[in-house]
């Protein structure tokens, strides 16, 4: 039967006691992780989220009553324990933060019985994920998970600190708003009072940080929590957190300054880390020419060729055709890989046909000098030859090469670019390599809608001297934008806004909209810059996925208390769920699901 506390106060938390506790009675409260009865000794590893104590129960100096109630000690029991803190009698436990002390027991509680969970709470589980996900609340009891949350504590800490002591001031934003539905598809919200109608959770804070501007508070941030109804992947979740920020009176240098000194600092602080300072910088043109991505990874190199002056004339139809079209021909160089067996080409070839392109060339120059090609009897000796130098190859390489639309050339070789690199073992798992990547395209032309679409949000200024392109080719502007990357990995992104009513007019316009579209939608916004708004800028950070890079995660759940699975649902809550006929009535809504076929 679970005892009371009884006027017993915790006072260290297990990890908190140390060899300088050595003679002094402490009471220690917590989980206990295992129990060894060794016949007139006990010996309790009590677990709570510092880490690991061990306890020694003797009859002698406990007492029978005490001594009998750590016999019934089982894995998860909540135990509260006074004793003496004692050098430790047997090995020292290297591997325990309190490897060379433990606790002589001389009272022991039982606050709470557990039945045996359904997995070991233990570091490093291989228990399958959804079983440890439906029983989220003792999988959070695992060390590994445990450090990995109280590392994002950390992390926000010390963001805050910084961000106050640059004069940011700490300002919440609404979560229930107006639904503006340019991008990923928003969660909505109906509303009672106001039938019919429906809030749209905030994919950002975006607006509504813009008008804080326009109210003169030059420097916010927020925490903030925000939503997207998009199908998810390991670093994608339906609700996610940002750490956003916005700044006046400021251009593209300012920010990234304020960025690069609080990168450091939070490196530094959670994992020891020192970030050299300035970070480099990489335009978006250039990011796409040598890594196929914009989020380029720089741990290892493997860089893109642009061979398309080259073949244009050669005998291969593939590749003149695709230039013929106004596409492009690139490759990649697979050093030392000349003699990969042809399964393994061929699971390369598929893994491209799933980036768009109908097959993925290759070209094998074999130990003593000859060709094994896909495509070698439709050109020369000269044009082989050719293509062989300006891929930089040797003998011994693999050279892989796709064909196509420019776009669909980035994604294949980028793609494939990544699937070499850890295949080859090229990637230093240890380097924590970050990246500005700036100058981004405006607009993109979204073929399905036929229209131009913003290549971030309708917000964003153009570059000063691609003003003057907007009229005659708004697909040449390029943007004031700038992403962070690590290691592959987009932590956040960010630009400087427009702020001059002709110029956003203009972006309107591009964009398809018609100044009742444009009001409709973000009229507040529009209407506030009437009043006077300064030069502003800003920058969000994902919050789950720079905590994920920094303790080595492969997947924001990791990181985040309760996660959901890729169907947005929530194994222990079993949410979303059906509610009852009096809600759906009260909000006048019908359920519309459609039926199996």
């Amino acid at each position: 039967m679970a005892e009371a506390m009884k006027g017993l106060h915790r006072t260290h938390r297990c990890t908190e006691v140390t060899e300088s506790n050595i003679g002094s009675e402490v009471t220690v409260m917590g989980w206990v992780a295992k129990q060894r009865n060794k016949g007139g000794i006990i010996f309790v590893d009590l677990r709570d989220r510092s880490g690991i104590l061990q306890i020694i129960f003797e009859e002698d100096k406990c007492g029978k009553d005490n001594f009998e109630k750590a016999e019934k000690l089982r894995s998860e029991f909540v135990v509260a324990v006074v004793g003496e803190v004692v050098k430790r009698s047997g090995a020292v436990n290297e591997n325990l933060k309190t490897g060379t002390i433990e606790i002589i027991a001389k009272q022991v509680r039982i606050l709470s019985e557990a039945e045996t969970p359904p997995f070991p709470i233990e570091a490093d589980s291989k228990t399958k994920e959804e079983l440890r996900l439906k029983y989220r609340y003792l999988d959070l009891r695992r060390p590994d998970l445990q450090r990995n949350i109280i590392l994002r504590s950390a992390i926000t800490a010390s963001i805050r600190e910084m961000l106050t002591k640059e004069g940011f001031l700490e300002i919440e934003t609404p979560i229930l708003g107006k639904s503006t539905p340019e991008g990923a598809r928003d969660y909505l919200v109906p509303s009672r009072v106001h039938p019919g109608t429906f809030y749209g959770l905030p994919q950002s804070p975006q607006l509504f940080k813009q008008l804080l501007m326009c109210s003169g508070y030059d420097r916010y941030f927020q925490i903030a929590k925000c939503f997207r109804d998009e199908d998810l992947r390991a670093d994608r979740q339906p609700e996610f957190t940002q750490v956003d920020m916005e700044l006046s009176f400021v251009d593209v240098d300012d920010v990234i300054g304020v960025n690069e000194r609080l990168i450091q600092k939070v490196c530094k602080e959670a994992i020891g880390l020192d970030v050299t300072l300035p970070i480099p910088r990489m335009t978006w043109q250039e990011a796409m020419d040598r890594f196929g991505s914009d989020k380029p990874d720089t741990r290892f190199g493997m860089e893109l060729t642009d061979v398309s002056d080259v073949v244009k004339e050669c005998g291969f139809g593939v590749f003149t055709g695709a230039i013929q079209a106004g596409g492009s021909v690139r490759g990649i160089n697979a050093k030392g890989q000349a003699e990969m067996p042809r399964k393994k080409i061929d699971s390369y070839v598929e893994f491209a046909k799933g980036y768009g392109v109908k097959g993925l060339a290759y070209l094998a120059v074999m130990p003593d000098g000859t060709y094994k090609s896909s495509f070698a009897k439709f050109m020369t000796e000269d044009e082989l030859k050719a293509l062989v130098e300006k891929m930089a190859g040797e003998p011994g390489d693999m050279l892989f090469f796709a064909a196509d639309k420019l776009g669909v050339v980035y994604n294949v070789l980028g793609a494939l670019r990544l699937q070499l690199g850890e295949a080859m073992g090229l990637i230093d798992h240890s380097k924590f390599n970050f990246l500005w990547v700036v100058e981004f395209p405006l607009l993109e032309y979204s073929e399905e809608e036929n229209r131009y679409v913003a290549m971030h949000h309708p917000f964003t200024m153009p570059m000063d001297e691609d003003l003057q392109y907007l009229d005659t080719d708004p697909g040449r502007v390029r943007a004031k934008a700038y992403d962070i990357v690590l290691n592959g990995v987009e932590l956040g992104g960010g630009s400087v806004r427009i702020y001059q009513s002709d110029v956003q007019e203009k972006m309107f316009e591009i964009l398809g909209f018609t100044k009742e579209d444009a009001h409709n939608r973000f009229g507040f916004l529009l209407d506030a810059f009437k009043y006077g708004v300064p030069p502003h800028a800003g920058l969000a950070y994902g919050l789950d996925r720079l905590v994920m890079l920094l303790v080595g995660a492969d997947s924001i759940r990791e990181v985040m208390a309760f996660p959901k699975v890729k169907d947005a649902s929530c194994l222990m809550t079993n949410a979303p769920d059906v509610v009852d006929d009096k809600q759906m009535a009260e909000l006048c809504l019908a359920h519309a699901i459609p039926e199996e076929e």
